[in-house]
């Protein structure tokens, strides 16, 4: 019987430069592919909603995929142990370009939602399978010269994806908005078709599952509450406690499910490991401070500068150039010294400044300083995001490879989902309270006491001044309160990642480290030939 260690050397192929970058233009097309398509998507929702109709159901559309993403990650990791990964990257991807063609041709919002919640479920496989055929690719030691240009697609979809949103929308159908992405998902599919070789292991196990059925029924318990919660129920509801507890029940689940099942979906000797524990609650942080300040400076911008959907996608070019430029030089330093734990820390940090300036700008806040801010939270994001990523998978033996990237992955959506609805909430009360207190102030009283609904920005900025000088002021005291929360949150990021311990980044020549823990049920795995 093979061990462990000869196991994961004959599974390690040994690719060239030239055949690593060919194997990472498919997966950086394909992750651009579902990323830019959110952005894209969003910048075309009112139109949509102009010709479905279903205002009222306008939430779903982004909280289905949001939802079945954050969900689908985790198990997205397991099938590609037990299937391969190239099939299961090729899977996701047919399952996102066929959802995307349903959603295209829907003829209610009803439709829409159901594609949308399948589009998400392959969204889930490109999010987290390039980290891990990246990780089965490279070893860590050479891994961060090319994991900075993964995290560079992030920031390229978050300024692409408005402006070929709003292209879209003045000039064809609001349906190539779901469309557009197919050619692309096309040639990344037979981009890895052609050069991604790698061995396939199969293992003799079951697919776990009751882990799976617990993990998204959990999960989809927590996101219905934060999604919902403040909007269709009160916060203080029925509502809320049940779907609260129905989560805490099904994590509860969870955890005795995975200990008893015999190759679970998140080993629980993962969370014995310092550095995985570690790294997937800094992630959760900077997934709540990312995604909470990304998706509410839009509205600064737009609503309190008068911009274009367009226009405020190109003023985060300065955050874009800023996460590029630190994630590859990032990537490149770690892999030429080894040293890692300085990034995430430091990044962090920047991460924090960066949310304290933004949460200082006020109504005539010009846009070189605005632009400026946003360079340093992308400079931040950039030295933090893949790295955390590297040092999990860094800490773990190559048969939990999988579930450690996907596990890292998983905790960095939740913490997204879980910072967007909480900074929402934040700025829909701190707004209310502004306005009223503004009103007041001016001797404006608000017609019975109520805060009327604002509108478009191009409503807003079609009111009389005096009521349009309270409502820009509102708001952007409203966003300050949003910023200036995220920032104890990036500090405590900061705070898991100097609590980690810089193992030396293993090279091909490295031995590989022991397994945080045996897994007497792991079965044992059976090398066959290349696909």
């Amino acid at each position: 019987m093979l061990t462990e260690q000869r196991i994961q050397a004959e599974a390690a192929p040994r690719f060239t430069h030239r055949q690593v970058l060919e194997i990472l233009a498919g997966l950086m097309l394909a992750m651009l592919t579902s990323m830019i398509s959110t952005s894209v998507v969003g910048t075309a929702l009112p139109t949509i909603v102009g010709t479905l109709g279903g205002q009222e159901q306008l939430a779903w559309v982004a909280g289905a995929t949001l939802l079945t993403m954050t969900a689908s990650t985790p198990i997205w990791g397991k099938l590609s142990d037990l299937y391969g990964r190239k099939l299961m990257f090729q899977v996701s991807l047919v399952v996102f370009v066929l959802s995307s063609i349903a959603a295209g041709f829907s003829q209610d919002m009803g439709q829409l939602i159901a594609a949308r919640a399948l589009q998400g479920i392959g969204a889930g496989g490109l999010a987290a399978l390039p980290q891990i055929i990246l990780g089965d690719v490279v070893e860590p030691r050479e891994r961060g010269r090319y994991s900075g240009y993964i995290g560079a697609v992030f920031g390229v979809s978050t300024v692409a994806g408005p402006l070929l949103g709003g292209f879209i929308v003045d000039n064809m159908s609001w349906r190539w908005t779901f469309w557009f992405c197919v050619p692309l998902a096309v040639v990344a599919f037979v981009v890895i078709q052609k050069v991604l070789k790698l061995p396939l292991v199969r293992r003799d196990t079951k697919v776990d599952w009751w882990g799976a059925t617990f993990i998204t029924g959990g999960t989809t318990a927590l996101m219905l509450l934060l999604s919902l919660g403040g909007k269709e129920f009160d916060w203080n509801s029925a509502w809320t406690y049940g779907l609260g507890a129905l989560s805490l029940a099904m994590f509860g689940l969870t955890v005795v499910a995975e200990r008893r099942a015999a190759d679970p979906i998140l080993p629980p000797h993962l969370f014995r490991d310092r550095t995985f524990v570690l790294t997937s609650v800094a992630s959760l942080l900077v997934g709540a401070a990312m995604f909470g300040a990304l998706m509410f400076l839009p509205q600064y911008l737009q609503i309190v500068k008068g911009m274009s959907p367009t226009a405020s996608g190109l003023m985060t070019l300065p955050l874009v150039l800023g996460l590029l430029t630190s994630s590859i030089l990032t990537g490149r330093f770690v892999s030429r010294t080894g040293r890692w734990k300085i990034f995430p820390v430091v990044g962090m940090l920047l991460v924090a400044l960066g949310l304290f300036l933004l949460s200082r700008l006020h109504v005539d806040s010009s846009l070189v300083i605005i632009g400026l801010d946003n360079a340093v939270l992308g400079i931040g994001l950039g030295a933090s995001m893949q790295i955390l990523i590297l040092a999990a998978q860094n800490a773990v033996t190559r048969a939990n490879l999988a579930s450690a990237t996907s596990g890292v992955s998983f905790f960095r959506s939740l913490g997204g989902a879980v910072g967007v609805a909480a900074f929402g909430a934040i700025l829909s009360n701190r707004l209310t309270s502004e306005l009223v207190s503004l009103a007041k102030a001016a001797n404006l009283p608000l017609s019975g006491g109520a805060v009327p609904s604002l509108g478009s920005p191009e409503a807003i900025h079609a009111l009389p001044a005096p009521i349009l000088e309270i409502i820009l002021e509102a708001f952007t005291r409203a966003m300050s309160a949003v910023f200036v929360v995220g920032v104890p949150i990036a500090v405590l990021a900061a705070v898991a990642a100097l609590m980690l311990k810089e193992i030396p980044l293993r090279s091909a020549r490295a031995a590989t480290p022991a397994a945080p823990a045996a897994d007497p049920a792991a079965a044992s795995p059976v090398i066959a030939g290349r696909p």
